[in-house]
């Protein structure tokens, strides 16, 4: 698919998943995003892997909606501010699935999309704004830049774990306190490397007479086709059928 259509259609999808309200609008997006994860090819533990990262996060939202909520239905236990009720376990759960909604999508996104032409995607699309003197070229070279440098902060990160492994830090045993002390030995070192390797970068491009986007053509040529066409129209339908089954 065209890279802009993949890339407005997943904040697309975003933007409907508050449409559902129910469980048969969530089993309709599960099956929806399912549906778009096997027709990618995609290995299934690409997405779980995704998640795990972000489950003590969701764990938290879900457990804030769940305690101090607006109560509804039948109230299991109260004390002070803190209320579970009927209604808050159910939002607790759909906030769960929203989660996990967005991460798969977003990781179908960047797995099927090289960073190059996202980057491309994001300049068309915010192409309108240089009539407002907004960077658009140097803001998709930042993003292009940054997404190229994901696999190589996340070696560095691995070196220097296993350097800090060697000199006993365990990343993960102890309680949060002790985990969150043993990551800062990580993060120092990881910041200074991307600093250092930031500004062996700006010199490059220096070296080279970098000057910006003007005047610059395109190698890439995007081009719609009939199947960007057809995943827009799935989208509006998969819209109407979670209007239609909000309660």
């Amino acid at each position: 698919m065209d890279p802009r259509a993949k890339l407005l259609l997943s904040f697309y999808f975003i933007g409907i998943i508050f449409i559902a309200n129910n469980w048969q609008t969530y089993i309709v997006l599960f099956a929806f995003t399912l549906l778009a994860i096997m027709l990618s090819g995609v290995k299934w533990s690409f997405f779980i892997n995704g998640v795990k990262p972000l489950i003590w996060l969701i764990l938290f939202t879900v457990l804030l909606q769940v305690l101090f909520s607006a109560s509804g239905g039948h109230v299991y236990f109260h004390w002070g501010i803190i209320t579970i009720s009927q209604l808050g376990l159910i939002n607790g759960v759909y906030i769960f699935c929203r989660f996990v909604l967005i991460i798969f999508m977003s990781t179908l996104l960047t797995l099927t999309t090289p960073p190059l032409e996202l980057s491309d995607a994001i300049e068309y699309i915010l192409m309108p704004l240089k009539a407002v003197k907004f960077p658009v070229y140097e803001v998709a070279l930042m993003l292009s830049i940054a997404l190229r440098f994901v696999p190589t902060l996340m070696d560095e990160t691995e070196k220097i774990m296993n350097a800090q492994r060697a000199r006993g830090v365990d990343f993960g045993e102890g309680n949060i306190f002790q985990q969150m002390r043993a990551i800062v030995p990580l993060l120092i070192p990881l910041f200074v490397s991307s600093f250092n390797r930031a500004e062996d970068l700006a010199t490059a491009m220096e070296a080279r007479g970098y000057q910006g986007g003007e005047g610059r053509s395109k190698f890439r040529i995007l081009k719609w086709q009939s199947r960007d066409t057809w995943a827009t129209l799935s989208f509006v339908a998969l819209t109407v059928v979670l209007v239609f089954l909000r309660g």
